[in-house]
């Protein structure tokens, strides 16, 4: 890792440029939370869990793999656990950062927001809604209007996503059903090759799906622990 060159120090992964083009993604033990307790929902590091970074990675290998398999453009390229590193395939981000959630249920923000028109943990179609990477605001919503209204990303490149979206989520959900676990939503980032092609980029672990066990909210760390039993 002395050897190359760091490009970018995330929250809870480094980025490295390698030779070949490609990028490396360090993962860290470095945690998003508050006052010593995790939580992926939060915006800083809050602490230092031995061994989250390799468990992180795991997962991410394990879907991505997947999402390869069925013909699904992600920037994966391969891993190495033993030195929680990824290669990746060089992307853009959509604006300064764009994050997708699909709902298939109706809690957390969405219901929040929407309590007026539907009860609590109601089925949804697959619900796909985009924020902007933006901790001061928040993560506002943006519509597909505003995205290609604002020279974010076309309105065809929008479709793409949503439907790349939709096909990973079903993977996902497919994988942990099989475990007994119940998918209720999940976060993904997005990004475009050269040419303009949707990919999936960053990670897909835990810290970024809602997941329930006989009704029970499962937290992430209980959830790395269940998935890999």
């Amino acid at each position: 890792m002395e050897n190359l060159q760091l490009v970018y120090t995330g929250k809870t992964k480094n980025v490295y440029a390698l030779p070949n083009g490609n990028y490396l993604l360090k993962f860290k033990d470095d945690c998003t939370g508050k006052d010593g307790v995790f939580d992926p929902g939060e915006n800083a590091v809050g602490l230092t869990i031995d061994g989250i970074g390799h468990v992180n990675l795991k997962m991410s290998i394990h879907f991505f793999e997947k999402i390869n398999a069925a013909g699904i453009t992600t920037h994966f390229v391969s891993a190495d656990l033993d030195n929680t590193t990824m290669e990746v395939k060089p992307a853009k981000t959509f604006g300064k950062g764009l994050e997708v959630i699909c709902r298939y249920k109706a809690v957390g923000s969405f219901f929040r927001r929407y309590s007026d028109y539907i009860e609590e943990g109601a089925d949804l179609p697959a619900y796909v809604e985009t924020t902007f990477k933006n901790d001061e605001k928040g993560d506002p919503l943006v519509t597909k209007d505003g995205l290609v209204d604002l020279g974010v990303m076309s309105a065809e490149q929008y479709d793409e996503l949503k439907a790349m979206t939709q096909s990973i989520t079903r993977i996902v959900a497919d994988d942990l059903k099989e475990k007994g676990l119940e998918l209720y939503d999940i976060k993904f980032e997005f990004g475009y090759d050269p040419s303009g092609n949707v990919m999936l980029i960053d990670e897909i672990s835990s810290g970024n799906m809602r997941c329930y066990k006989d009704g029970a909210y499962v937290d992430p760390l209980t959830l790395n622990r269940l998935f890999f039993a």
